[in-house]
């Protein structure tokens, strides 16, 4: 049996008590760390926390080659990962390889940004349209290409009134991008100045005794600094009372969008 364990939004402490029952009850336990960083923790203290050995996998041994996973044909085997485990592709595609090998599967779900950015922020959940990632620029014959997809993914939402999540990039060399760098981006790309005054909601270490939500336009979180990652940033829409109150009160926003 395959059993997919959702670690939550920051440290060892996160994890919820059916996981760590599900831990305990392992033959073996593995875990992947690049669909989402805990930031708060170490393998170490996992370890010491759960008191079991974990593997940690690649990105190849996850998406590529998961020989790994003939060990659940036998075997109770655990998948550690950031968050909740179904919001990752990934995972839903491991589920269905378990599947096709006769892997019996279970879910023991986490707490989620997705969910959990929408509460800090205090904006309504169900007024979220579709997401995105910004990612880093990359360069194509000299050129640096800097996508416009989460652009167009903010002007979509915005036009159906929905509130829209950007998750941003992680790279093994460039590291963790910035909120500050996510908003420039999109600013970048913005030429008819459609966002001169759209607002973005930045977070930052969601889960952490140090957790930091600011509500500011976008042109100012630019040259913001929200400190250690990972960071998140929100573009809402039009704004219900509540949420915008919510905005001013505890994300310093600007007192003038509750008149809007």
């Amino acid at each position: 049996m395959l059993t997919f364990v959702g670690l939550g939004l920051y440290d060892e402490e996160d994890i919820t008590l059916k996981g760590v029952r599900a831990i305990k009850d392992a033959d073996m336990v593995f875990a992947e760390f690049y669909t989402s960083k805990m930031m708060g923790t170490t393998i170490e203290r996992m370890e010491s926390r759960y008191q079991t050995k974990i593997t940690t996998l690649s990105r190849g041994e996850i998406e590529a080659d998961p020989a790994w996973l003939y060990h659940a044909i036998d075997r109770d085997v655990v998948l550690l990962s950031g968050g909740d485990p179904m919001v990752s592709t990934t995972h839903i595609d491991l589920r269905l390889r378990a599947s096709d090998l006769g892997i019996a599967t279970v879910v023991v779900h986490g707490t989620s940004i997705a969910s959990a950015a929408a509460g800090l922020a205090g904006l309504q959940n169900y007024r979220f349209g579709k997401s995105a990632t910004i990612p880093f620029p990359y360069t194509v014959r000299s050129k640096t290409i800097v996508s416009e997809t989460p652009y167009n993914t903010v002007l979509l939402n915005r036009d159906n009134d929905l509130h829209t999540m950007l998750f941003l990039d992680i790279d093994p060399e460039k590291g963790f991008m910035a909120i500050s760098e996510a908003a420039q981006l999109l600013m970048q790309v913005d030429e008819r100045g459609l966002l001169d005054r759209a607002l973005g909601i930045g977070i930052a270490r969601a889960g952490s005794p140090d957790v930091v939500v600011k509500c500011d336009y976008i042109r100012n979180l630019a040259g913001s600094d929200f400190g250690a990652p990972m960071h998140l940033l929100i573009v809402p829409a039009g704004l219900h009372q509540m949420e915008a109150e919510a905005l001013v009160r505890f994300a310093g926003a600007p007192d003038e969008i509750i008149e809007r």
